[in-house]
C-alpha cells in the first residue's frame, strides 16, 4: 500500500470470504461510497496505456473491485440494486481490462453518485464546516502522528508502516471531496494505524475537520468572486473535477472555500429553508437505518434554523410560531420513538407545511421596522423579566433588612453574569464549538439549578417572617457568612442562563433586520432596557412601605413562583437539545410561565409545586409548634 495513501480500503468484508456470506449483512451505504471514492482517487496512478505501472498497488485495485461487489450486493433491497450490481461488475471489469485512469474513476464517481441519490445518503453538512473549531482537535488527536503542519512527519508516527498520511500532499487531496476526508475521519484506514473517530466525534466535528485537512493543501489559494460554489458542491466534487470542468483558476477558487467554507445569508427565509433541508436529510438517513443520526439532524434543523426565527415570528403569528413549534417536535418524537417510515414522512410533511406558512409570513429579505423593534423588546422583556425579579428580590430583601454589605456581592454576581455571557458568546463565535444543542443545555441546567436555589431562598423568607431574632440570625449565619456567598451566585445564574441566548437572538435579529432595521432593533433593545429598570424600580420602592412580614410573604411567594417556572423553562430547554423528548397532553401553553402542553415540563412544575407544598407545610407545622410551646410556657 502506498505511503501516501490517505483513503481507507475499509473493509468489513475482512473475515468474509463469499458473496453469499456478506448478504445476509445489511451494510451502511457510506461504507461503499467509502471505498468509491478509493477507487477513483488511487485507480489512475497503477496503469498507463494499458500496462500495470505498480504491481502491487493494482492487484490491490483488483481486490477492492472485487469487495465492492459484495459491498453493493449487501445493499438493504430496493428496486434499483440490480442496477448498482451490473455497475459494480462494469467497474471491475473495466479495472481487469486496465482501462485508462480517467475512464475508471469517472466510472467509479458515477457509480458513488447514483448510490448516494437511490439509498438517499447525506453527503453535506447541516451546518456550515468551521476548520477554526478543528484545529485544536487535530492538535490534541492527530498532530502526534501526522505533525503540527500536517506532514506526517510527527513523532509517534516514526516506524509506522504505512508511514502517516502526508495531508499537504495537494494532488493527493485534489482527489478527494470534503465527503471523503468526513468518512477518513469517521471510518478510519483499515489496515493502518489511522483510528476511527465515530465516537469521539460527533457529525459537526467530522465536517470541521474535513475542511481543516483540505486546508492544509490549500498553499496560497484564495477564493474569487468569478468562481463561487454552494455548499453542497464545495462538499462533493473534487478540485480535480472542478479544474477538468472550469479550469485552473477555477479549481484555486475551490480549493480556497472549501478549505474555509462561507457562511451563507441567514436571513427568516434561509434559516427556515435550513430547517426544511435538514430535515429532509434526516429522513433520507433514518429510512437508511440510522436512527440516531436521523434524530440529531433533526435536533439541529430546529435549534440552527427555526429557533432563531421565533421571536420575529412570534410578532407576526404567536400561533403559527407555536404550532410550527409543536410540529416539529412531533416529528422529532416520531424518529425517536422508531416509527414506521409512513408514519414519520407524515409528521415531515405536516412539518415542512408549518414551515412554509412561517416563510410565507416572514416573507421579504429583511424584516419591518415594527416587527424589528417588537422583536427586540420581546427577546429582552422576555429573557429578562425573570432575572429582573430574582435581583429585585435579592436587593430589596438586604436593604429592607439593612444589609447593605452584602448589596456589594450581589452587584458583583450580576456584573460577572454579564462578563461570563459575552466571553461565552465570544469563545462560541470565535475559539470553540458551541451549537444549538450546548446553548439549551447551558440555559436548560441553569435553569434547574436557579429552580433550586430560588425555591430554597423563597421557603427561608418564609420560614422567617415570623421570628424574632430573624435579624440577628441573618448577620450570624446568613448575611455575614455563606449566605452572602449564595445571594451572589443566585444573582450570577439568575443573569447568565438567559444572556447568552439573548445576545444570539440578538446577533440573528441584527442580521435580519438588515442596515434598514437596525435603528428599530437598538430601540427595541433600548425600550426593554427602560421598561426592565422601572420593573426593578418600582419593587424596590415599594417594598420601603411594606410592613416586614407582608414583604417576607410577597418575596417568598414571588421566589417560590419563580422557582416553578425555571422548573418548567429547565426541562423544555433539554427538550430542545433532544436531551429530553417530549409527550404532548391537552393543556394549554404560556411561554412566560414555562408552561408547555407537555408531560415532562408539566411534570417538573408539578414537583415544583409539590417541593414547596411539603416545605412550607413543614414550616407552618414547626411554627404552630413554636407558638404552642410559647403558649405552654
Amino acid at each position: 500500500m502506498r505511503p501516501s495513501k490517505l483513503l481507507v480500503w475499509l473493509l468489513p468484508l475482512v473475515g468474509i470470504f463469499s458473496l453469499g456470506a456478506l448478504a445476509d449483512t445489511v451494510v451502511d451505504p457510506s461504507q461503499t461510497l467509502h471505498l468509491l471514492s478509493y477507487l477513483a482517487a488511487d485507480y489512475p496512478s497503477t496503469v498507463a496505456d494499458g500496462r500495470v505501472v505498480d504491481p502491487a498497488e493494482y492487484k490491490e485495485q483488483l481486490e477492492f473491485a472485487g469487495n465492492l461487489q459484495a459491498l453493493i450486493l449487501a445493499l438493504p433491497a430496493r428496486a434499483e440494486r440490480a442496477e448498482l450490481e451490473k455497475s459494480g461488475a462494469e467497474l471491475r471489469q473495466a479495472i481487469e481490462q486496465r482501462q485508462p485512469g480517467k475512464a475508471v474513476a469517472h466510472q467509479a464517481r458515477h457509480l458513488e453518485a447514483r448510490i448516494a441519490d437511490v439509498y438517499q445518503v447525506v453527503q453535506t453538512p447541516s451546518i456550515t464546516p468551521d476548520p477554526t473549531r478543528a484545529a485544536p482537535i487535530f492538535a490534541q488527536q492527530c498532530a502526534i502522528c501526522h505533525g503540527d503542519a500536517g506532514k506526517g512527519d510527527g513523532p509517534a508516527g516514526i516506524g509506522l508502516e504505512p508511514p502517516p498520511a502526508n495531508l499537504t500532499d495537494r494532488a493527493r487531496l485534489d482527489q478527494l471531496s470534503l465527503y471523503d476526508l468526513r468518512n477518513v475521519v469517521m471510518l478510519g484506514v483499515s489496515g493502518t494505524d489511522m483510528p476511527a473517530f465515530a465516537d469521539q466525534l460527533d457529525e459537526r466535528q467530522r465536517w470541521d475537520m474535513a475542511a481543516y485537512i483540505a486546508s492544509l493543501s490549500v498553499g496560497e489559494a484564495k477564493a474569487d468572486t468569478a468562481h463561487t460554489y454552494p455548499l453542497a458542491t464545495l462538499s462533493t466534487q473534487t478540485p480535480a473535477e472542478v479544474a477538468e470542468r472550469d479550469g485552473d483558476a477555477a479549481a484555486e477558487s475551490f480549493r480556497a472555500l472549501r478549505a474555509h467554507p462561507p457562511l451563507e445569508q441567514r436571513g427568516p427565509a434561509q434559516l427556515i429553508d435550513y430547517t426544511a433541508a435538514t430535515l429532509d436529510k434526516s429522513f433520507a438517513v433514518y429510512r437508511s437505518g440510522d436512527h440516531d443520526q436521523a434524530y440529531d439532524l433533526s435536533v439541529a434543523a430546529y435549534l440552527e434554523g427555526f429557533e432563531l426565527v421565533e421571536s420575529s415570528l412570534d410578532n407576526v403569528d404567536a400561533d403559527l410560531r407555536k404550532s410550527t413549534e409543536k410540529q416539529l417536535m412531533a416529528y422529532r418524537q416520531a424518529l425517536r420513538d422508531g416509527l414506521p417510515e409512513a408514519q414519520a414522512a407524515q409528521q415531515l410533511e405536516l412539518a415542512k407545511a408549518k414551515l412554509a406558512d412561517a416563510a410565507k409570513a416572514l416573507s421579504g429579505d429583511a424584516l419591518s421596522e415594527s416587527i424589528s423593534f417588537f422583536s427586540a423588546l420581546l427577546i429582552l422583556l422576555r429573557e429578562g423579566v425573570e432575572a429582573i425579579l430574582v435581583l429585585a428580590a435579592i436587593l430589596a430583601f438586604l436593604r429592607k433588612t439593612g444589609q447593605e454589605s452584602a448589596v456589594r456581592g450581589v452587584h458583583v454576581g450580576w456584573g460577572l453574569a454579564f462578563v461570563a455571557g459575552f466571553a461565552t458568546w465570544a469563545l462560541a463565535a470565535y475559539v470553540i464549538d458551541i451549537g444549538g444543542a450546548q446553548r439549551e443545555l447551558m440555559e436548560g441546567f441553569t435553569s434547574l439549578f436557579a429552580c433550586v436555589m430560588v425555591l430554597w431562598l423563597g421557603v427561608w423568607m418564609h420560614d422567617r417572617r415570623h421570628a424574632a431574632a430573624w435579624q440577628d440570625y441573618i448577620r450570624s449565619s446568613l448575611v455575614g457568612g455563606g449566605g452572602r456567598f449564595g445571594f451572589a451566585v443566585l444573582a450570577f445564574f439568575s443573569v447568565y442562563r438567559e444572556l447568552f441566548e439573548v445576545i444570539l437572538f440578538y446577533e440573528t435579529l441584527w442580521l435580519q433586520a438588515g442596515p434598514a432595521g437596525h435603528s428599530a432593533v437598538i430601540a427595541g433593545a433600548a425600550s426593554a432596557v427602560v421598561l426592565l429598570i422601572g420593573l426593578a424600580w418600582v419593587i424596590l420602592r415599594g417594598s420601603v412601605k411594606l410592613p416586614l412580614g407582608l414583604f417576607f410573604s410577597i418575596n417568598a411567594a414571588l421566589l417560590c413562583a419563580l422557582s416553578v417556572v425555571f422548573a418548567g423553562h429547565g426541562v423544555v430547554a433539554l427538550q430542545e437539545a433532544g436531551v429530553i423528548g417530549t409527550r404532548p397532553v391537552p393543556f394549554f401553553d404560556f411561554d412566560w410561565l414555562g408552561i408547555k402542553a407537555d408531560a415532562y415540563s408539566l411534570s417538573a412544575q408539578a414537583a415544583a409545586l409539590l417541593a414547596i407544598a411539603v416545605l412550607y407545610g413543614r414550616s407552618r407545622i414547626a411554627e404552630r409548634r413554636r407558638v404552642e410551646a410559647g403558649t405552654a410556657s
